[in-house]
C-alpha cells in the first residue's frame, strides 16, 4: 500500500513526498517497542529477576549440601556463589547483598580456596566497617593465611601476616566472641615464628658462627618472651657466650636459669655447666 505524505516538502513538485521509507521505519519501530493492535489486548510483560529473599534461600539451600549415600555430604560451592554473586549484582542496596558477601567468602573458605575467601574477608570490613561481623572478618582473614603457613623451617610471611590480623582483632575489639580463640592462635603462631628464628640461630652455632648465633638467640628473648621457651633459649645463648670465651656472662645467663627455672631441665643443664667450670 502507497502512503502519500500531504505535508509540502521543499523541492518535490506538487507538494507530496511518497514515504514508503518512513512507513517501513514507522513500522519497524512499532515491532521493536512490542506494538500491539488495537484489536486485541495487550500482553503483560513480565521481570523474571527473582526477588533477593528468594535468591538468598537458594543460595543456602546450595551450600546446605546434599547427602550421598548417607555418608560423603556434596556441596556444589560454585552454584552457590553464583547464586549470592547475583544477589549483590542485582541488589546491590540489599542487606541480603551483604550476608551474600560473607556467604561467598565462607563458601570458598569451605573450598580451601584461601586467597579468594582472603579478598572477599578483608573486602568487608573496609566496605562495611560498622557491620556486628567485621570481628568476624578479620579473624577468618587470619585462618587464611594460618591456613596457607608453611613449616617453621620454610618462609614464614604468612605466619606474620596471621599474626597481623589476629593483633588488629585483639586490639580493636577485646570483647569479641572470636577474641578468645584469637588469642590462643596468637600464641601459638608466636611460638612458631619463635622456632623458626631458633633454628637460624642452632644453624649458624652448628657452623661454628657462635656470635650470629647469639645475636639470633638474644633477639629471641627480646622479640618473643614467655612463649615457654625462655629457659631454652637462654641456656643456648649461654653455650654461645662459652664458645665465645666470654665465661662471665656465660655464667650468670646459667645461674638466671637456675634461680628462676628450678622445674627445668635446662636448670638441671645449667647447675652441670657450673659445676663443670665452664669447661
Amino acid at each position: 500500500m502507497e502512503i502519500w505524505d500531504p505535508i509540502a516538502w521543499p523541492g518535490h513538485p506538487g507538494g507530496r513526498v511518497y514515504a514508503r521509507t518512513i512507513a517501513a521505519t514507522l513500522l519497524a519501530l512499532c515491532v521493536t517497542a512490542g506494538c500491539r493492535s488495537s484489536s486485541g489486548p495487550e500482553e503483560p510483560v513480565f521481570d523474571d529477576t527473582v526477588p533477593a529473599d528468594e535468591l538468598y534461600e537458594q543460595g543456602l539451600e546450595v551450600i546446605k549440601g546434599k547427602s550421598i549415600l548417607g555418608i560423603y555430604q556434596h556441596v556444589n560451592y560454585a552454584d552457590g556463589i553464583a547464586i549470592f554473586q547475583s544477589i549483590i549484582d542485582n541488589y546491590p542496596y540489599s542487606e541480603y547483598a551483604v550476608d551474600a558477601e560473607l556467604q561467598i567468602a565462607d563458601a570458598y573458605f569451605a573450598e580451601h580456596k584461601f586467597e579468594e575467601a582472603l579478598s572477599y574477608y578483608r573486602d568487608f570490613g573496609e566496605l562495611h566497617p560498622q557491620h556486628e561481623k567485621v570481628p568476624y572478618t578479620i579473624y577468618r582473614a587470619a585462618l587464611c593465611h594460618e591456613r596457607q603457613m608453611k613449616t617453621k623451617n620454610r618462609d614464614q610471611t604468612a605466619t606474620h601476616k596471621a599474626v597481623a590480623f589476629l593483633d588488629r582483632l585483639i586490639i580493636s575489639y577485646p570483647q569479641s566472641e572470636y577474641t578468645s580463640d584469637a588469642e590462643a592462635l596468637w600464641r601459638s603462631l608466636q611460638v612458631q615464628l619463635a622456632e623458626h628464628v631458633e633454628g637460624i640461630a642452632d644453624f649458624y652455632m652448628s657452623r661454628g658462627e657462635y656470635e650470629s648465633a647469639a645475636e639470633r638467640y638474644r633477639s629471641l628473648l627480646n622479640e618473643y618472651p614467655g612463649l615457654g621457651l625462655d629457659d631454652r633459649i637462654l641456656f643456648k645463648l649461654g653455650r654461645s657466650y662459652e664458645s665465645l670465651n666470654r665465661l662471665d656472662e656465660a655464667d650468670r645467663i646459667y645461674q638466671t636459669i637456675v634461680a628462676h627455672y628450678s622445674g627445668s631441665r635446662y636448670a638441671y643443664k645449667a647447675k652441670r655447666r657450673i659445676a663443670d667450670g665452664l669447661n
